[in-house]
Parts: C-alpha cells; structure tokens; sequence
C-alpha cells in the first residue's frame, strides 16, 4: 500500500519513518523538511539494494552500493575514503543534482526501530536535527524501507 506525503508516494512504513524524524525535528524547534521525488527514489533504490544484494559485507558499510544496478558500485568504508559515491548518488540516479546524505539501518524490522537507534547514535542524531557538521539546514528529503532496511537521504538544496 502506498500513501502520498506531499506528493510523494510512500508506503505505510516511510509515511510513518518520515512523520516520526518531522515530528523530533518540531519537537527540537526545527522545522519541516519537504520531501523530495529525487531523495527518495535514492532512498527506496538504496534500501532495496542493502536487502537484495547487502553491498555492506566485510569492510564495506551500509553506505556502500552494489555492482547490480544501473548505479556505480562502491565500498564505503568507515575511513570515509568514498565518501563522494554515497554523496553523488542523486546525482547519479535523478535530476537533483546537489550532494545527498544518508543515515541508514540494517535489519530493523519497523520505522520505530530505525528511528530510536538513530536518536540513540550522536552522529545520526545529529544529522536529522543539524548540529554540529551538519547545522545547515535541510531542505529536502527522502525516505526508503525494504525488507527492514530503513534509508533517508537528506539535502541542502529544494528539489527545484
């Protein structure tokens, strides 16, 4: 079942993932972020990728992407050395041509799960509610669920 949040197509799962992160962001005295066509096609491609083909084995993280998609594969690896294949993947994918940033979670099994491990980690936290290397301002995002695999891409820039 999918559910539009403005204008986006989501299912039930990243309607809810994505009013939980607005819903901590309002509760912090942030605004809204818009959501994006672009991020979350990457979101939704992304989390499929990490279930079907789990590109975050060995050294590689759940940033990395796998060699079986129309997308060029990488290991993104704690060292951070790739850090521009995760960051220009919606340029890759889509029509936003602006750096994307993700926060992922492997294996969790409802939106509530991938949202409380990320409050609970100081660097995904701080990603959803701008601080420290990340006190920009978001003015898009994107959300993706496959299989209990949770991605939301965050951008600077709107969608148009």
């Amino acid at each position: 079942m999918t559910l539009s949040v403005l204008g986006q197509e989501f299912t039930s799962d990243e309607k809810v993932l994505y009013e939980l992160i607005m819903d901590y962001r309002v509760s912090k005295g942030l605004p809204e972020i818009a959501v994006s066509q672009s991020l979350t096609k990457v979101a939704q491609l992304h989390s499929q990728d990490l279930s079907e083909n789990r590109p975050d084995q060995g050294n590689c993280n759940a940033h990395s992407w796998s060699n079986e998609g129309d997308w060029t594969a990488c290991c993104y690896t704690s060292d951070h050395a790739k850090a521009s294949c995760m960051w220009d993947k919606p340029k890759e994918l889509t029509e936003y041509q602006f750096p994307g940033y993700e926060i992922s979670c492997t294996g969790s099994a409802s939106p509530s799960e991938a949202f409380k491990a990320w409050k609970k980690s100081k660097h995904h936290n701080a990603v959803m509610v701008n601080e420290g290397m990340w006190e920009a301002p978001w003015r898009a995002i994107g959300v993706g669920m496959f299989k209990g695999y949770a991605t939301v891409w965050f951008g600077h820039h709107p969608e148009n």
